[in-house]
């Protein structure tokens, strides 16, 4: 006879499943007995934190595309999985959570750690949730979770009361009414959509002479097929934040990364389009699509409830992207080359905006130009973990990504502390390649200075040991500083947006890593050379400017007024505002699509 724990730990062997990330407790003791005798087949990942364990188990599934699993005791375990898991659901990733309960015979007594699970997990896990309650139900309930998982996209829960974790589970499998037989068996479709509705969109398409592309994360595998398309439209492209990855950005007419912390390429495109194809993105950031009744829009999304659920669409084509796209190319009709040039100028202005921003005098350093500098050094086999903050922007502006290297953050919760377990996952999944993980001083003191033990404690056993760790050090939660100007007209609050000063790199030195501390734009390069070749995993502490603006690009007059006016009411505002300044003049002086001069005229 065996016990549950040791027929959940089998189970998830036959389902693939190889890691587990988790924190231990005793209401799920006997199940990591059970990790422990299956340790050849299934590796427990012991983080810092809960939270950490769930952001590790999100980060798996999105560098791997298979399902990731989360492990926590019951109580203030499960509730601290929460993030991690709102993150996946959030981003669309499928991951499991296993938590344990309380002895099924205390509960409803009140009884130590006692919290109503199934209520705490239903809206984040809202596609499955459920609690085994005896040892026939385990295969069912486990399989149906995983399964769920991958099908939706999205979290799961199993929970499993300490005592039937230590049931024993018959040793046949039984057969009889109320017994229900499941198997790991698991398969995706294919999805196309009707001719009928290819032959609209390629009608609809094919009549514009001003064709825009957004691509989002449901484009992955598909970048032939979207370049493909956009060439023979003649169109330009622009990616969402989880898009950003799936399309090379070296392309003269690839906009970058589209919404507030975007690019001007982006916002000239979507400003001027006529014809809008969106493939595989339901970006929130609405107020940079074309405006209403501007373009024409197609929408390509695996999910049918995604489609026009950001914006107006005339013909929905629910299917998957790179299918789609590959019926879709033969319809359309060739578009002449005028269009294509003005994009094309679109990207070759915003890329000199983007030198002389990276370049502006800042003290002690521009963040810009520490992450702008590292597209020139990153490994063509990199993994890339971004955390949020200020350092997205810059992440989303100025870093080209090679080919082929995957980066991923909390793109939709936009919840800080994802770089160092996302990278952790990135390493443990493919530990003969080398990651790096983007970090402000915020999200690094609230977990990351955490899990920094965590690769202290790991990193001996990677092939390759290289784990770049850059923390840009300002004193400041920037974004959110930023967005009380701009959004509120509000100045800074020193109370809430102070970050303490913290010796980042020494503290990397004290774990027996590399520290770099850097406060020079002179010192940039071969800071990042340095750590790029150590033998060990580094840590790179940039000490920048918080006073460097976070502008959203062709930023609307009235907001940035606002801006001024949170800024006038700082002791020192005047020194950001004048930042804020140069940067709204490097876009006039770059503006073929007229974006600034028609704000003005507005």
């Amino acid at each position: 006879m065996t016990n549950v724990s040791d027929a959940m730990v089998a189970r998830l062997s036959d389902w693939g499943v190889s890691r587990v990330f988790g924190y231990a407790g005793d209401g799920i003791d006997p199940i990591l007995a059970a990790i422990g005798r299956a340790e050849d087949r299934v590796e427990l990942v012991t983080a810092r934190h809960e939270e950490m364990a769930a952001f590790m188990a999100t980060g798996h599934a999105k560098y791997s595309g298979e399902v990731g699993v989360c492990l926590a005791t019951q109580g203030p375990g499960a509730i601290h999985l929460l993030n991690g898991l709102y993150d996946a659901k959030l981003d669309r990733k499928p991951v499991v959570a296993i938590v344990g309960q309380v002895v099924s015979t205390a509960l409803g007594s009140g009884y130590l750690q006692e919290v109503d699970l199934q209520t705490l997990f239903k809206d984040v896990c809202g596609q499955y949730v459920q609690t085994v309650t005896r040892p026939e139900q385990l295969p069912l309930v486990l399989d149906d979770a995983i399964r769920t998982a991958l099908a939706t996209s999205s979290p799961t829960c199993v929970i499993v009361p300490h005592d039937v974790q230590k049931a024993e589970v018959p040793e046949a499998e039984q057969h009889g009414h109320g017994l229900v037989s499941t198997s790991t068996a698991f398969a995706r479709p294919r999805v196309v959509p009707h001719d009928a509705d290819l032959d609209r969109a390629a009608e609809l398409l094919s009549a514009g002479e001003r064709v825009a592309l957004l691509v989002g994360q449901g484009a992955a595998g598909a970048a032939a097929q979207v370049e493909q398309v956009a060439g023979r439209l003649g169109a330009g492209i622009t990616t969402s934040l989880l898009g950003k990855p799936h399309l090379d950005e070296s392309l003269p007419w690839n906009c970058g990364v589209m919404g507030h912390l975007g690019t001007t390429a982006s916002a000239d495109l979507l400003g001027s389009c006529d014809t809008f194809l969106i493939v595989g993105s339901s970006d929130p950031w609405t107020e940079f699509y074309p405006a209403p009744g501007q373009a024409r829009t197609v929408q390509i999304d695996l999910a049918a409830r995604n489609i026009g659920a950001k914006h107006p669409v005339d013909v929905p084509l629910p299917g998957d992207a790179a299918l789609t796209l590959d019926a879709l190319l033969p319809r359309l009709r060739p578009a002449g080359p005028g269009w294509r040039d003005e994009v094309e100028g679109f990207v070759t202005a915003w890329r000199e905006i983007a030198e002389r921003r990276a370049s502006q005098p800042a003290e002690p350093l521009n963040p810009q130009l520490v992450v702008r500098e590292l597209s020139a050094q990153l490994p063509a086999d990199a993994q890339v973990a971004v955390d949020v903050g200020s350092v997205t922007y810059w992440y989303a502006r100025h870093l080209l990504l090679p080919a082929g290297v995957p980066a991923h953050l909390s793109s939709t919760l936009a919840s800080m502390g994802s770089a160092m377990p996302y990278g952790i996952a990135a390493k443990l999944l493919r530990p003969d390649r080398p990651v790096v993980a983007l970090a402000g001083d915020g999200a690094m003191q609230m977990n990351g200075l955490s899990e920094l033990v965590t690769v202290a404690a790991r990193w001996r056993e990677w092939a390759d040991p290289r784990f770049v760790v850059l923390v840009l050090h300002n004193g400041d939660l920037s974004e959110v500083t930023w967005e009380q100007r701009e959004m509120e007209g509000d100045g800074r609050l020193p109370a809430s947006q102070e970050v303490p000063s913290f010796p980042y790199a020494r503290y990397a030195e004290l774990l027996g890593l590399r520290g770099i501390r850097v406060d020079s734009p002179d010192g940039v390069a071969g800071a990042w050379r340095e750590a790029l070749a150590a033998d060990r995993p580094c840590l790179i502490e940039a000490v920048v400017d918080p006073d460097v603006p976070l502008l959203a690009p062709r930023q609307l007059q009235e907001k940035v007024d606002q801006t001024r006016r949170g800024l006038a009411q700082e002791p020192a505002g005047d020194r950001a505002e004048g930042m804020l300044d140069a940067q709204r003049r490097h876009e006039r002086d770059h503006d073929p699509a007229g974006m600034s001069r028609r704000d003005q005229d507005d």
